[in-house]
């Protein structure tokens, strides 16, 4: 017998007791992460009972494999759209949060005697609450549709990304050892340059590169095909000076936009789920449970700042974003808890050698703890926000009502807002393509051609030529482009005082195009008279060509807005739909009354399905109105009273929490069907005889469908075979049916018969 590598024999040991202690996690009803960290704390050599695992280098490994699945599969989740699409409301919750607990952890790390990497990486521990464990407790209490749960779910989207940037930060800062504020953001400005460019390359060519092979793979392929991009990036972002987790976590996002990313992410759960659990196994081998002991205090000092700091700076957060006092109490306490980004985040520190190896303890402990009290502090939000109603003086609870009913009141932006938020978008897309083109000659393509290309001629003129005609779409678009919204032609035909800024926006353009093109130049040419006889001609050449120039950009705009809205180009009306519930002017003018809208699905076996609205009343009995249906494709807006609501509808029902507690149970009430075992169908056959009742007559007449709740599917007479025969035909003496029906009715109709 062959040696058996000791990778594979930890593999099986770690597997097992995985599995066997998450079936015991899942029956106690608890977070399967728990569970994985606890089975890898059985097989760590700190708990003697069982056999440990040998070939701890190759756990490392795998679990680092691990961390980058999980990343790339919350990419998957999570797309930049989805992030644009977050209410200002929860953005702001979000940052609050965020701010504070990151600010309170790193002070907190200090008063327990930290060193500053160590509190440092405590405050970007508690950043992220845990998805997981709210989305769970949010369906085990029933308070998913709510109003606040909503707010919740943005704020969640908001973190994740957050996190992300905080990992990078933390490890430029653990790596470069540089605290001063102008290395920081110096780091942010690079990271948010990178992403930025990064979405706009991959938007633009990846989704056309899997619509030309899409008739060649299949799901081996598009699994391989994914892992590879997956790594791929992160192998870009690891020789950019960034963590491996980001370059996961944007090809994630990235695919998230195509019309594969679905598929994808069903073809990867598998492999996402193995290396995930490997990951957390090798988080629990970490822990000592004497260190549990030994730290028990910043346990609990920290498990207290996770509950009350989270709890108070996101209500704190909610309240200023404008929601009410009832729905900032609802959403803080449901946050009040940390997961599984935490131990990301503190292997990260870990790996780079920077924090002590008692955070793990501190991180599991924590997360252990508030993983049990989070459903009992969402549960007991609301008598929170009665206890305070009661101790708050009046006059400062009327003042908090007042300020959220301004914020929720506020008027769209006006056509200034818009036209500069167009204009910025142009300047910030059109830049960084440029800047990235400027990178690419600089540090590549130059240097290159440099080597290999012995005429200087023949140098400058490459150098000159080619980067300026790359840049030229880009250049004309940050120069001319105008914005698509009809704001400009507003403000300039409104009010004549609104062309002079109008005019020195303009300017400033081209002032700026100008000046990029002179930058390029001033790197790329050899002698000042190209540069300045290059310049002239170029900007010339812009004027002259601007129909073409504009034709060729819009194209490569169309197909990048294309690619972007490929997803959800096939659903155009479920878009709308996410508008109307989600960030549209509606749902803002109906928030100052606390009413929202909750999209549900019509139970087939529901008891209304096929009844006309106004037959059933809800608006006056419960005081819901209906704002859509939503039936396969087809979209009804503000349906009529004499519509009908028909299996498997998505109803946009608009209604505050307190009346839909009540209607609730209406439209979740339906018949009940009784459960029939597949063997309790039979098909049967039955003889018709000399004295059977049913010779000479009709299938229908016969009355055998309704005797057995079967039906005739043949009849054998004689050598003839008559399949699925008309209920006309007439039964002769020495038929044979072939009925399929319930069996007890079936034998018993053939002793009738």
């Amino acid at each position: 017998m062959g040696h058996l590598p000791k990778l594979i024999e930890d593999l099986a040991l770690i597997l097992i007791v995985a599995a066997f202690v998450v079936l015991i996690f899942r029956r106690i009803k608890q977070p399967l992460v728990l569970g994985y960290i606890i089975a890898g704390f059985l097989v760590s050599p700190n708990f003697k009972i069982f056999p440990s695992v040998v070939d701890n280098e190759n756990i490392k490994t795998l679990a680092e494999i691990g961390v980058i699945f999980l990343l790339f599969g919350l990419g998957l989740e999570f797309s930049f759209k989805k992030l644009m699409n977050v209410g200002g409301s929860a953005s702001i919750t979000a940052f609050v949060e965020i701010i504070f607990i990151t600010i309170a952890g790193y002070f907190t790390g200090k008063m327990l005697g930290w060193n500053t990497m160590d509190s440092m990486f405590l405050g970007g521990m508690l950043a992220s609450s845990s998805t997981t464990i709210i989305i769970r407790a949010f369906d085990e209490l029933g308070v998913k549709t709510k109003n606040f749960a909503k707010t919740v779910f943005g704020v969640l989207v908001v973190e994740d990304i957050v996190v992300i940037l905080l990992m990078v930060l933390l490890s430029t800062i653990a790596v470069t050892k540089e605290f001063e504020g102008t290395q920081i953001l110096y780091t942010v400005a690079k990271l948010l340059f990178f992403l930025i460019l990064w979405f706009i390359l991959g938007i633009f060519l990846l989704p056309t590169f899997l619509k030309r092979i899409k008739n060649l793979v299949d799901d081996e392929i598009l699994m391989i095909l994914s892992i590879g991009l997956c790594l791929g990036m992160v192998l870009i972002a690891t020789s950019v000076g960034f963590s491996a987790e980001l370059g996961a976590f944007v090809m994630g996002s990235i695919i998230a936009e195509t019309t594969v990313a679905e598929k994808i992410e069903h073809t990867l759960k598998s492999v996402k789920d193995l290396f995930g659990a490997v990951f957390f196994v090798s988080v629990g081998m970490m822990i000592n449970y004497s260190d549990m002991i030994t730290y028990a205090v910043p346990i609990l000092a920290v498990t207290f700042l996770t509950i009350f700091g989270k709890l108070f700076s996101s209500a704190l957060g909610a309240l200023i974003s404008g929601q009410p006092l009832k729905q900032s109490v609802q959403v803080g306490m449901s946050m009040a808890q940390i997961g599984e980004f935490a131990f990301i985040v503190a292997t990260l520190g870990l790996s780079l050698g920077v924090i002590s190896p008692f955070l793990f303890p501190v991180a599991v402990g924590v997360s252990a703890i508030t993983t049990f009290t989070t459903p009992y502090m969402i549960k007991l939000s609301e008598p929170m926000h009665n206890w305070l109603v009661k101790i708050i003086p009046p006059k400062y609870i009327e003042r908090i009502n007042k300020y959220s009913s301004n914020i929720q009141n506020i008027q769209a932006e006006n056509s200034w807002q818009t036209l500069l938020k167009n204009y910025g978008r142009i300047l910030m897309i059109n830049g960084i393509v440029i800047i990235a083109i400027y990178l690419l000659f600089s540090k590549f393509l130059i240097p290159k051609i440099n080597e290999n290309v012995e005429s200087n001629n023949i140098k400058n003129m490459i150098g000159i030529a080619v980067p300026i005609l790359f840049i030229v779409p880009f250049l004309w678009a940050l120069m001319m482009k105008r914005p698509k919204s009809g704001a400009y032609n507003e403000l300039w035909t409104k009010k004549k005082y609104n062309r002079g800024p109008l005019l020195i926006i303009e300017i400033f353009r081209i002032g700026l195009g100008i000046a990029i093109l002179g930058f390029f130049l001033d790197r790329f040419a050899s002698t000042r008279i190209s540069f300045y006889i290059t310049i002239p001609v170029a900007v010339i050449i812009i004027f002259l060509f601007n129909k073409r120039i504009n034709l060729f950009y819009n194209r490569l705009e169309k197909r990048f807005i294309r690619n972007l809205n490929d997803r959800s180009a096939g659903n155009v009306q479920s878009e709308a739909v996410t508008r109307l519930a989600g960030n549209s002017e509606i749902k803002k003018n109906l928030a100052a009354w606390d009413v929202h809208i909750l999209e549900l699905e019509v139970n087939p076996l529901a008891d209304y399905v096929g009844k006309p609205l106004v037959e059933l009343q809800w608006r006056e009995k419960y005081g819901i109105n209906i704002g859509y249906i939503k039936r396969g494709e087809k979209l009804i807006h503000t349906p009529e009273r004499h519509q009908v609501l028909m299996p498997y509808d998505k109803v946009g029902i608009i209604t505050t929490d307190d009346d839909f507690q009540v209607f609730r149970p209406v439209f979740d009430k339906f018949e009940a069907v009784v459960e029939t075992d597949v063997n309790d169908v039979k098909l049967g056959k039955i003889l018709i005889n000399h004295h059977s009742p049913a010779k000479n007559k009709s299938i229908r007449e016969s009355g055998i469908r309704d005797k057995t709740d079967g039906l005739v599917v043949a009849i054998r007479r004689g050598e003839e075979r008559i399949l699925n025969p008309k209920s006309t035909e007439i039964l002769l003496e020495d038929d044979i049916i072939f009925v399929v029906g319930d069996r007890k009715k079936i034998e018993k109709l053939n002793v009738e018969i």
